[in-house]
């Protein structure tokens, strides 16, 4: 056994590198961490920053689940560890609620799991499924943990930009048929983050019969399914036909149900691939706090009417934010679901700076925070996501100042 101690009491302490995995040593640098330095900066200066980069919801829970959150974390009960694939109670809600929004069924022991947020849902299914020489196409632009779990697993990625749906199916097929080995998993996200691009029912039936004929399995992040706009439903992936057979969905109760730091999730469908899931998690974790659990079932037998109101409150800050780009001269769309929108930067600047540069320029000069389109890849590059979370007088007072921004810029140009 070797000795690494050193001896000289009065000599300077030994230092050891640290030498981390190959795994980690491959991720990129932060892309966002340049302006959220300097958004903390600006508040610990005591600046009021109106912060529209991250989908955080900054409205609370209905207050009767927080009620039963606090009497159920009075229960001492409760406190001791949990199931790491949920309560059977919370995932027989769960099977409920797909066969009441979405006509699928659900057995709630072999084909729904909680997961601590379908971010480490996905990442551990990942994990569960992928290895090294494994392929997994992905959407372009990417959130970042689509790409980044799959490298942490050992996976590979591929990248296909999502914007034009039957596009993004025929490179699926493209793919399929010119690589060897054939990919292992399609990883899906609509309501897409961040280009809210949405799909019917009729394109998940064609991915099913995709996955039939290059026998890849499907992990589709239904993470903003639950936020739909003028009479749009976001269709689940399972409800296709024959989708069970070939994969599995994630859902949260982040985004309609305002409960983003409880970390509650869920994946549903294929029982092979959620034992998989299952196995990991047995090993590493003890599943959601039990009371934040019971809290969740409530939440998901009584609050579709504050869901459903929730969801008239983005789609009322939806237009107040594509309203008042506009005026300001830029294109602008109105996203039909999800919690952003994503904006080209307007011109003269898209033509002279990237992303991540005008999106320091809002920060700096306007004091307001969004994510820069690079962030998600280099697809995204030229574009910009403006996320749904404050109210309605925080979003007209953030277009003013970066209407200002822009215009005094467009002023001293015009001066010069």
């Amino acid at each position: 056994m070797t000795d690494h101690t050193n001896h000289n009491p009065d000599g300077p302490e030994e230092h050891f590198d640290l030498e981390v995995a190959p795994r980690v040593r491959g991720l990129p640098p932060y892309l966002f961490g340049k302006i959220n330095e300097l958004k903390y900066r600006k508040r610990r200066a005591g600046i009021d920053v109106i912060d529209l980069g991250m989908g955080n919801p900054t409205d609370p829970p209905e207050a009767w689940v927080v009620d039963k959150l606090c009497e159920a974390a009075r229960d001492a009960r409760n406190h001791r560890y949990s199931a790491a694939t949920g309560v059977y109670n919370l995932r027989r809600e769960v099977a409920n609620r797909y066969e009441g929004r979405f006509g699928v069924s659900l057995d709630p022991d072999a084909e729904v799991v909680a997961t601590i947020g379908s971010k480490e849902g996905f990442s551990h299914m990942c994990l569960a499924l992928l290895g090294p020489g494994d392929t997994a196409l992905v959407p372009a632009p990417s959130f970042p943990i689509h790409v980044h779990a799959i490298a942490l697993a050992s996976g590979n990625v591929i990248a296909l930009d999502v914007r034009e749906p039957q596009v993004f199916l025929a490179n699926v097929a493209r793919v399929c048929e010119s690589l060897f080995p054939k990919p292992k998993i399609l990883v899906l996200n609509y309501p897409h983050n961040p280009t809210s691009a949405v799909v019917d029912q009729a394109f998940f039936e064609e991915v099913v019969a995709l996955a039939r004929k290059y026998h890849f399995f499907v992990i589709h992040d239904f993470a903003y399914g639950d936020i739909g706009f003028d009479g749009y439903q976001p269709p689940s992936f399972l409800s296709a036909r024959g989708a069970k057979e070939v994969g599995c969905e994630f859902t949260t109760m982040s985004k309609g149900y305002n409960m983003a730091g409880w970390r509650v999730g869920f994946a549903a469908g294929n029982r092979d691939m959620l034992g998989a899931l299952k196995a990991i998690k047995g090993y590493y974790d003890y599943g959601i706090f039990q009371a934040v659990q019971i809290a969740a079932i409530v939440a998901l037998r009584h609050g579709e009417s504050g869901r459903l109101a929730q969801v008239a409150e983005y789609q009322m800050r939806r237009d107040v934010l594509v309203d008042g780009l506009n005026r300001l001269g830029w294109e602008a769309t109105r996203p039909k679901a999800g919690m952003f929108v994503w904006a080209p930067i307007p011109e003269p600047w898209r033509s002279r700076m990237g992303s991540i540069d005008f999106a320091m320029k809002l920060l700096e000069e306007a004091e307001i925070a969004v994510s820069p389109g690079r962030g998600f890849g280099e697809s995204g590059e030229g574009w910009l996501r403006l996320a749904l979370i404050e109210n309605e007088q925080r979003l007209k007072q953030a277009v003013r100042q970066i209407g200002r921004c822009l215009k005094s810029e467009k002023a001293a140009a015009s001066s010069d």
